[in-house]
């Protein structure tokens, strides 16, 4: 390898295969036994929502670029159809992975602990009578099979939905026999249907949707033999192609949009292991896909519907212990997070600190007289969202209140297009971000009248203002009064609720303008400090390391003797360990209770040890694409709290953390004669006095 080169291919990991490979770490999670069980099938349910949404997407893509002929290639230099069948190779052991997990080790372990999921053939006669009731009930009113003939072409099969082809013998009333027929899952019912405790020999006796049509079938096609009947799922293409040249308005284009998603092209059909080949062959036709395109499956076809079991168990001992989250000392003193803020910053670490500072400072900006205006980004809020009703209430007031949102948010975009319309109903103005570039940036700017003068307040975070996430996905949120910063915060909305240029900004680095060149420069500056033989250390904390530029000038750090730690939890297209170029370089993943969602970069810096906290990963498409925000974290004691819990205590994890090889795989990291370190586990022990 010509290792002065390092634009060489060989020096980059497929994004694509990259991706599946964390796919490949979240599946492990379900095998661990010293997990409690609840948790092992939710990390299932999760594997297999992220492979539907690889497939809408990523799939998706690699499909139309081969379809047009693209030979255009990442700096991995492979082409679309070469990544393609490296990805239909990895997707297929993915998915014999989840079914083994699933066969093999939840259903048993679940079991042991008297939570059933019946098969037909374990249906006792009671069992079975109330299943008879619950079909003619519930299911039967509003099934509607399809049989196939002239009259009755091949349905519409909606994407993700659950269906049945059904094989059939003899003819109907009307003298029909074409042998085969269609039946859609009703969508409005649930999957996983609880048998009461009096009608079953357990309290947690569950039966799939798909069990209860399959033992039934034959009830839909009177006079009539069924001979099989197979469950199938179709996966779409669910990329919203909007042409931002040609939109005029970016709201009614996605209206007109949204629906096509559910019958855009297929890209992926999954069909029960027992289906003979002439029906899963008729299948493939009829979606037009390729033999490689179909995945069979032991077991249901949607893994990520038994998430309902979940909630429907209440055993708190099959679940992670519940935990409070912490209240920054300084607002359990003084509950006006204005007065706080004026003696100094206050940085929430999410979800080991309560998300409720954040909805209270909205919640006081909204009713406090003194506020003149707010400002705010959204790009996901959940539905009742706190956040929502607080800017309705400072609308009603009268207050200024300007909301940019982002219609864009790839599968939150019906939810937004409702958001912004509920927004505008109360007076406030809503914008839709800047037309070519996501707005991805999590900022709230509050004005507020004290004595003879106008004081900024702001917050800035790196993860969504979502209530619900921030329970579950680690992330940062500063809130501060610094003048400096509210000054770069004002011109950013200004920048981008109208025209013109934001000038220059005092602490902020902004994507798609500074932030790029911003990170390039510090790690340039390491590169000079390990030049001159003095200490140079560069930790990095992301979900994804896509950017090529980036890539390359961390593989210059280390050629020059930088140290580099990068906690990268999904995609990382950097290779480690290669000799010459990347040896001094370790990347790991973690993967745990929490979703990873922080994005934190560390500079040594001679000795000062610069903190920022972004919402943007190092990405082309963050970097260059979007609009993005960086914030410095200045003031000593909230920078520290950084570095000791949102980055050292990631790097002496060793027990749910991941390291990546040179060749493109991950290895537990190993324990040896070290104490068991969990990194979650010892936050929540720091914040939430959650015994470690």
């Amino acid at each position: 390898m010509d290792i002065d080169d390092l634009k060489n291919p060989v020096l980059y990991i497929n994004r694509e295969l990259s991706l599946l490979e964390f796919n490949r770490r979240v599946i492990e999670q379900a095998r661990d036994e010293n997990l409690p069980l609840l948790e092992r099938l939710k990390f299932l349910c999760i594997a297999s929502t992220n492979l539907d949404e690889f497939f809408e997407i990523r799939v998706a893509g690699l499909k139309q670029q081969i379809k047009y002929g693209s030979v255009q290639t990442g700096a991995d230099n492979l082409l679309p159809v070469e990544v393609m069948a490296k990805v239909s190779e990895a997707a297929h052991q993915l998915v014999e992975e989840q079914y083994n997990t699933w066969n093999n080790m939840i259903i048993p372990a679940m079991a042991k602990d008297k939570i059933r999921l019946l098969r037909r053939s374990q249906w006792k006669p009671m069992v079975s009578r109330w299943i008879q009731r619950y079909f003619n009930a519930e299911v039967l009113p509003i099934l509607s099979p399809i049989g196939l003939d002239p009259a009755h072409p091949f349905p519409r099969v909606l994407n993700k939905n659950l269906y049945f082809i059904i094989s059939l013998e003899g003819k109907d009333a009307f003298g029909r026999d074409s042998g085969l027929a269609i039946v859609q899952a009703p969508r409005s019912l649930p999957r996983v249907v609880q048998i009461p405790s009096n009608h079953s020999s357990g309290s947690h006796d569950f039966v799939m949707l798909s069990s209860i049509i399959h033992a039934h079938v034959k009830d839909l096609f009177p006079g009539m033999t069924v001979l099989g009947c197979y469950q199938f799922k179709v996966t779409r293409d669910s990329d919203l192609l909007i042409d931002d040249e040609e939109v005029d308005d970016l709201l009614r284009a996605l209206e007109g949009e949204l629906p096509s998603r559910r019958f855009s092209h297929a890209v992926r059909l999954e069909v029960a292991d027992n289906c003979p080949d002439h029906l899963s062959d008729f299948l493939l036709q009829k979606f037009e896909l390729q033999k490689d395109d179909m995945y069979r499956v032991s077991g249901p076809v949607n893994l990520g519907r038994l998430l309902a079991i979940c909630d429907l168990v209440d055993r708190p001992e099959l679940k992670f212990a519940g935990f409070t989250p912490n209240i920054p000392n300084r607002l359990l003193k003084n509950t006006n997070i204005f007065e706080a803020l004026h003696n100094g910053d206050i940085l929430l670490h999410h979800p080991f600190q309560s998300f409720a500072p954040v909805i209270d400072f909205l919640r006081q900006a909204a009713n406090d007289p003194n506020v003149l205006s707010i400002k705010q980004t959204l790009y996901r809020t959940g539905a009742d969202s706190a956040i929502v009703e607080a800017l309705k209430v400072a609308a009603r007031a009268g207050k200024e209140v300007t909301v940019i949102i982002e219609l864009r948010a790839r599968f939150d975009e019906e939810a937004n297009i409702e958001l912004a319309n509920e927004l505008q109903k109360v007076g406030a103005h809503v914008v839709y971000g800047v037309v070519g570039y996501k707005t991805h940036a999590k900022m709230i700017l509050v004005v507020r009248r004290e004595s003879r003068t106008l004081r900024r307040y702001v917050h800035l975070g790196t993860g969504n203002y979502h209530a619900r996430t921030a329970r579950l996905y680690t992330d940062y949120g500063l809130l501060t009064c610094d003048k400096a910063i509210g000054e770069d915060v004002n011109k950013l909305f200004h920048q981008m609720t109208g025209l013109g240029r934001a000038g220059k900004l005092k602490k902020l680095l902004q994507s798609p303008f500074t932030l790029h060149k911003g990170m390039l420069n510090y790690i340039d500056q390491e590169i000079n400090a390990a030049k001159d033989g003095k200490k140079a250390w560069i930790i990095a904390k992301m979900n994804a390391l896509v950017d090529p530029e980036i890539i390359m000038a961390l593989y210059k750090a280390s050629q020059a003797g930088v140290k580099i730690d990068l906690i990268i939890r999904g995609v990382c297209c950097l290779r480690p360990g290669v000799k010459g170029v990347s040896e001094n370089i370790q990347v790991r993943s973690i993967v745990g209770r929490f979703l990873e969602h922080t994005r934190v970069y560390y500079f040594y810096h001679g000795g000062e040890e610069l903190v920022f906290c972004s919402s943007a990963d190092w990405m082309t498409r963050n970097l260059h694409h979007r609009v993005e925000v960086c914030f410095p974290v200045e003031e000593k004691r909230t920078s520290d709290s950084v570095i000791a819990f949102g980055l050292l205590s990631y790097l002496a994890d060793n027990m749910q953390a991941w390291v990546l090889q040179s060749d493109g795989t991950y290895k537990r990291a190993k324990l040896g004669n070290q104490k068991p370190r969990v990194a979650q586990l010892h936050i929540l022990e720091h914040f939430c006095d959650l015994p470690y």
